[in-house]
């Protein structure tokens, strides 16, 4: 019988890994890509952002404000609009829906003149568990580091490793990839450069006891706790 910490972390790293693309579980070096897990010491790079299922919109045509609408992203990345029906957002940035529509409306109005902005953003968040106060969902409303995320949810425990904290994410090309953080160093201030950025769906797990082996620790939750073949990739 799984404990309830146990089945937090199936669920959250089955979700890292069925969310998106198709996940493989090979597993590369414990340490990671360093450029797929960068310090918090050297700022993010600023990338336009780009639309997913349940974002909530606001639509305004600034010469037509009867047309104005509030719209959520369907989970099939579409929206609906009068006169237009159906357009596809997830995975357009703003803009790109904003020329989309503009070019959707020109016929339909004389001048039309969109604007699109995102009102509430759906999909960056990370999930924390384990020996933390309370395990949970963390928003991504600005760049998060990582030992930001787990002062939001709660801090650690007395019963806390901090010198091996697990952070799982998908790399570009949708593989699971895991990382052992010693977030101690970042504590006492000797090493603040451990702290590293999080992206969305990643997962942090702090351990109770020490962790030697990230790749092992993933393997043990995601191989021999889910009812999957390892040797097949997992599909949405």
């Amino acid at each position: 019988m799984m404990s309830n910490t146990t089945r937090l972390a199936v669920a959250v790293l089955a979700t890292v890994m069925m969310a998106g693309c198709s996940t493989h579980l090979e597993q590369p070096p414990n340490t990671g890509d360093s450029r797929l897990f960068q310090s918090a010491s050297t700022p993010p790079p600023l990338t336009p952002y780009l639309l997913q299922p349940g974002d909530l919109l606001a639509i305004r045509f600034y010469r037509n404000p009867e047309l104005d609408q509030d719209v959520t992203v369907r989970p099939d990345g579409m929206i609906s609009l009068p006169f237009v029906d159906e357009v596809e957002a997830a995975g357009k940035s703003p803009k790109e829906l904003d020329q989309e529509l503009t070019r959707r409306f020109t016929g339909e109005l004389a001048t039309p003149d969109v604007a699109v902005i995102v009102q509430q953003f759906a999909g960056h968040k990370v999930y924390v568990g384990g020996e933390v106060g309370t395990q949970c969902v963390v928003p991504m409303t600005s760049p998060l580091t990582l030992y930001q995320a787990i002062q939001e949810a709660g801090g650690f425990l007395d019963t806390a490793h901090p010198e091996t904290v697990v952070v799982v994410r998908r790399d570009g090309a949708g593989k699971v990839v895991s990382r052992l953080v010693n977030l101690e160093q970042v504590q006492n201030g000797s090493d603040l450069a451990q702290d590293i950025y999080l992206a969305p769906y990643d997962v942090v797990w702090v351990p109770k006891s020490g962790i030697a082996n990230a790749d092992l620790f993933v393997d043990q939750y995601i191989r021999q706790l889910l009812p999957i073949n390892p040797g097949v990739a997992l599909r949405p």
